[in-house]
This record gives C-alpha cells, sequence and structure tokens, in this order.
C-alpha cells in the first residue's frame, strides 16, 4: 500500500508542475515543467532524507558519542527485527523525534537533546519504538516524499499568485482564474494530503512501538509531555511541509489548526494506548 502511495505522490507531484508549467508558458512552459518534476521526483526519492536531516541541523551520533541512547536504539531495532538505523541528535530544547529514509536498510532516526534530557528511560524508549515502528512499517519513504510534495506545492502556489497579479506573458484567457483557483487549492491539497498519511500512520506506530517494548503507558506519558513541551514552543527550523513526520506536530496550536493538525489528538492517542495496557 506504501508503495501505490508513493508512485501516487510522484505522479501528483509531476501533473501539478505540467500545469502550473502550461499556466506559465503554454507548451513550452509544461516542457520545462516536465523536466523539472522529474529531476524534483528523483531527489525526493534519492535525497530527501538527507534534505529533512540537514534542515534540523541533525546530527549523527554512534556508539562513543552518545553509548546511552545509542545503546537504546540498537536494543529496539533488534525487538523490532530490523536493520540498524543511523542515529542523530538534534540541538533543541523542544522535545520530538522522527524517522526517516527510503528503506528499513537506509533508515535514520533522529531524536532533539530536549526528548533526551525531558523523559524518563521506558518514555524515550517508548518513543524510539514508535520512530523505529514507522521504519518496520515502511512509512518513513511516503512521509518524506510527503514533505518534498507539499513543499513543492507551497512553491507552485506562491507562483500561482504571481501569475494571477500580473497575468500571462501571452494573455490567454483563463491564465489569470486558473492561477487563482490554483493559488487557493494548493494549500488545502498540501494540507489534505499531510491529513491522509500521517493520522492513520501516527494510531500504527503508536501499537507498533507500545509492542516493541511491552509498555505502552511509557509511549503514553511521553506523548503528553512533548504535546505540552511544543505548544510552549515549537522545534527550531519547522516548517509545515515536514511536521506531519514529527512524533507530536512541532507547530501544535488550538482551534481550526487542532481540527486540520496532521497528527490524530494526543488525548484519543493515549486513550488507545492506554486501552492496550490493560
Amino acid at each position: 500500500m506504501n508503495a501505490v502511495k508513493t508512485v501516487f505522490l510522484m505522479t501528483l507531484m509531476m501533473v501539478l508542475f505540467l500545469f502550473i508549467g502550461y499556466q506559465l508558458g503554454g507548451n513550452s512552459g509544461m516542457t520545462i515543467a516536465l523536466v523539472f518534476s522529474l529531476l524534483m521526483n528523483f531527489g525526493s526519492y534519492w535525497f530527501s532524507d538527507k534534505i529533512v536531516l540537514k534542515m534540523y541541523r541533525a546530527k549523527e551520533v554512534n556508539r562513543e558519542s552518545a553509548p546511552k541512547f545509542y545503546d537504546m536504539v540498537e536494543d529496539l531495532a533488534r525487538k523490532a527485527n530490523i536493520p540498524m538505523p543511523k542515529v542523530y541528535i538534534i540541538n533543541d530544547p523542544t522535545p520530538n523525534a522522527f524517522a526517516t529514509g527510503r528503506s528499513p536498510k537506509k533508515a535514520a532516526v533522529a531524536a532533539t537533546t530536549g526528548i533526551l534530557q525531558g523523559l524518563s528511560n521506558d518514555e524515550l524508549a517508548g518513543v524510539m519504538a514508535h520512530e523505529l515502528a514507522h521504519v518496520k512499517h515502511r512509512d518513513t519513504l511516503i512521509s518524506t516524499i510527503a514533505a518534498t510534495l507539499v513543499g513543492s506545492i507551497t512553491y507552485i502556489a506562491q507562483m500561482a499568485g504571481w501569475l494571477f497579479m500580473f497575468g500571462r506573458s501571452d494573455d490567454r484567457e483563463g491564465g489569470g482564474i486558473g492561477g487563482l483557483v490554483l493559488l487557493i487549492v494548493s494549500p488545502i491539497l498540501a494540507m489534505l494530503i499531510q491529513m491522509a498519511i500521517s493520522r492513520s500512520r501516527e494510531f500504527a506506530a503508536d501499537k507498533g512501538g507500545a509492542e516493541i517494548t511491552g509498555n505502552p503507558m511509557g509511549l503514553a506519558s511521553a506523548l503528553q509531555k512533548i504535546s505540552r513541551g511544543n505548544q510552549l514552543k515549537p522545534v527550531s527550523h519547522s516548517n509545515p511541509t515536514t511536521a506531519h513526520m514529527f512524533i507530536i506536530n512541532p507547530l501544535a496550536g488550538g482551534g481550526m489548526s487542532k481540527l486540520f493538525s496532521t497528527h490524530p489528538s494526543t488525548e484519543e492517542r493515549v486513550k488507545r494506548l492506554t486501552a492496550m495496557a490493560r
């Protein structure tokens, strides 16, 4: 299913670029957009994980530089029956974590210094087991490609805004209307893509992580602490294009933003984990 989703997202990216290329430059613009979309698809498959890690200034660690954390991840990976991922630490006081990589053999997990310092051993193990469950379920490729797609959609929306304001070079009828429609629809489409990908997978990763550790309440307690921390201060350099990758939305808010969040509510996740513990 994740393989089908990957192909769908890559195809969607290409279609969007072709559309905006045609809006901006007719057939010649569409040709340029085709080349650009092919490059974007290639880059998102092979390099999106590295881009995300670099975006958050994550530093790779090993047993010598972070022995306790590294050994914990290694032990959990063995219990999950997956290859040992690369381990990264993000220098940020806000507690959060994510996993990335195009396959279990090429996976990486990243955690902030805030989560390493603010959680107990059981809570931290629950969080990292959750991330390893994403790796085991092969969610990481789809989430990193989705981040690239959402970023592309945001860029397309900006291009459409300029198109609507200044019109097309050939002034073809309907160009401005098409740009306006894309400007309005693109952010909504990006949000819906993130919601569709992230919400159901978070529940599955919670369940998988709890099964790896055998301690659902460790993860439940961690989710509550992480949620409170991200409401006080977002993760540095966080943005909407990669928010769905984290265990808790790093841009957490209330009101309508909570309704359209990329993650299910923390209360519902804790409720399900508590039921597992019983």
